[in-house]
This record gives C-alpha cells, structure tokens and sequence, in this order.
C-alpha cells in the first residue's frame, strides 16, 4: 500500500508543516488535532469537555475521510495543557468511547497557546 496524505475540509487545515493524517501500512496516523472549528479557524469551546469533544469531532472527520472510523481507532494520544482538566477530559472521553476504549496516553503541552486546553492524535485501523 502506498502512502496517502489524508485531508478533509471538514476538520481544521493543518499549517504546511504536516498533514491531517497519512494511509500506510494498513493504518491511518492522525496528527496532533486542536479543538479548532473547521468553518471559523477558532478554537471552539472554553471548558475542556467542549474542546475535546471538538478535538474528537475533527478526528472523526479525518478517519472518514480515510475510509476509517472512530470504533477503528487503535491508540490515542492526549495532550493537556493543564494536568488538573484531565478528569474533565475523561468524562468526555467516555461519551465517546462508553466500552472498548482505544489504548490511551497522555502528556503536558509544552508551550501555551492562549485558550488552547487539548489535543489528540490517534493511530486507527485504515
């Protein structure tokens, strides 16, 4: 299988420097996704519920755009800008994910963006 760059209009444009996602071996490779409206280029959402169900909302419009789906997604990685949203965060994550969750990680963002709270990536079969 041949590499494919992923890209919908229904999810946030990435800068130049990567893609939305990439087909490969089988698997698409979501990038790190911010809560960032796909219509209005803002962040959407001021609580952290609100702003990972947006991070959420992208991902999925990547893995379909892929061919793929949210029940096909393998692992996750979350990134929080403040350790203390983390249960926040994970009560939206079950909304989404009520039985057979993807194997999850997490990390602290390294730099702050103003209003930024989270973002994900996620490795999903293609």
């Amino acid at each position: 299988m041949a590499r494919q760059i992923v890209f919908t209009t229904k999810a946030a444009k990435p800068p130049a420097l990567y893609s939305q996602a990439v087909k490969a071996a089988g698997l698409v490779f979501v990038s790190g996704t911010a809560p960032i409206d796909a219509d209005t280029g803002a962040i959407r959402g001021t609580t952290i519920q609100e702003q990972t169900a947006q991070c959420l909302t992208n991902i999925r419009a990547i893995l379909e755009e892929a061919g793929s789906s949210m029940d096909k997604v393998a692992s996750m990685t979350v990134v929080l800008a403040d350790e203390d949203d983390f249960a926040g965060m994970n009560e939206e994550w079950l909304r989404w994910f009520p039985s057979d969750p993807p194997a999850r990680q997490g990390a602290k963002l390294p730099a702050r963006i103003p209003g930024l709270k989270v973002s994900i990536a996620a490795i999903a079969e293609a």
